[in-house]
């Protein structure tokens, strides 16, 4: 038996004992290490839902993640979880959009049980060997890295481009981060909380405003990445973005709707991208943080055992800190990242 934590409904996760998953053809046993909590699970947990996906019986949250093969041709390995299985057969996934795909099964989402469990099966070609010296955290966090690193590709950054990143949770620390790596500059980064705005400068902002400092103040870049979630933030960057500029909106709303002022968009002329999860970036996100081209550890602020998984869910919730994350079976291992 292993122990695991399923969610029954909006803000009730409790912890429960199951069998342990037998993994099916071309599938591996996980020996779960750390899961981080996104902010799509703090849907789950706050809505029992996300977009139009709806809870329909009790589910294992967690896409973020990572932890030790045992048994396979990857027995030993630490391994990075890619959450998403496409069908890898239809027309989107066939043209190179497996995020796309319709049928995709994602840990954490609908049915699809994820990984705040001792162990969990999944197929062997969807986990990433990591490097030895990276840490249980690390390893947790390449999933929403692999987010950032989508979005900047959405954005189409140039060198030296300017930009604005509006929302600074932790994928908007990290895509502070990328555009960093990526050489664009200046970067300005918006978010209310206090701490947060402290932690984009040490994350690569060249500036930091309010919400209200951006409208009324903010200056005018090429590209910029909303990564809130709610109408203030995209009309935000609105008002940020230059005339014939891109606009990348990351964040999920609440109420699955995201509404602007088309005529603004419209007169600029704007260029908007969606951003879904990622596609195929864990090869990428793995060689940066191996390089040392971005850091990854230091955005964990909060740390709980599995027992403790519903005091994390109420604390990511409240937004207290920055990276909330849940030690299932941690190894020890590593301190790069």
């Amino acid at each position: 038996m292993i122990k695991a934590i399923r969610l029954k409904g909006p803000g009730d996760v409790y912890l429960v004992e199951e069998p342990r998953p037998v993994p099916g053809p071309y599938e591996s046993l996980v020996r779960v290490a750390t899961v981080g909590l996104c902010g799509s699970d703090l849907h789950w947990f706050g809505q029992g839902n996300i977009g139009d996906a709806q809870l329909t019986s009790p589910l294992v949250l967690g896409h973020e993640l990572g932890g030790t093969v045992e048994g396979g041709p990857l027995d030993g390995q630490r391994v990075a979880v890619d959450p998403a299985v496409p069908c890898s057969s239809c027309e989107r996934c066939r043209g190179g959009f497996r995020n796309l795909c319709p049928q995709v099964r994602f840990a954490g989402h609908g049915t699809t049980d994820g990984g705040l469990r001792e162990y969990l099966s999944w197929p062997t070609d969807l986990l990433y060997p990591v490097p030895e010296g990276f840490s249980d955290e690390t390893i947790a966090l390449l999933e929403p890295l692999g987010v950032a690193l989508h979005c900047l590709d959405l954005g189409h950054v140039r060198l030296g481009s300017s930009v604005a990143v509006v929302g600074c949770g932790p994928i908007g620390l990290m895509l502070l981060q990328v555009a960093r790596a990526a050489g664009a500059g200046p970067i300005l980064a918006v978010e209310p909380l206090l701490h947060r705005r402290r932690a984009a400068i040490h994350n690569g902002a060249d500036q930091v405003l309010t919400p209200s400092e951006a409208r009324e103040e903010g200056p005018v870049v090429s590209v910029v990445f909303e990564v809130a979630g709610n109408d203030e933030a995209v009309n935000i960057s609105m008002g940020l973005v230059r005339s014939g500029g891109r606009l990348v909106l990351a964040g999920i709303p609440d109420n699955d709707v995201t509404s602007f002022p088309a005529g603004v968009a419209r007169r600029k002329g704007l260029t908007i991208a969606m951003a879904r999860r990622m596609n195929d970036a864990y090869p990428r996100a793995i060689r940066l943080v191996e390089r040392h081209a971005v850091e990854l550890d230091g955005l964990v602020s909060h740390r709980f055992t599995l027992a403790d998984a519903p005091t994390a869910f109420a604390v990511a919730a409240r937004r207290e800190g920055l990276k909330t994350v849940v030690c299932v079976n941690p190894t020890g291992a590593g301190t790069s990242g």
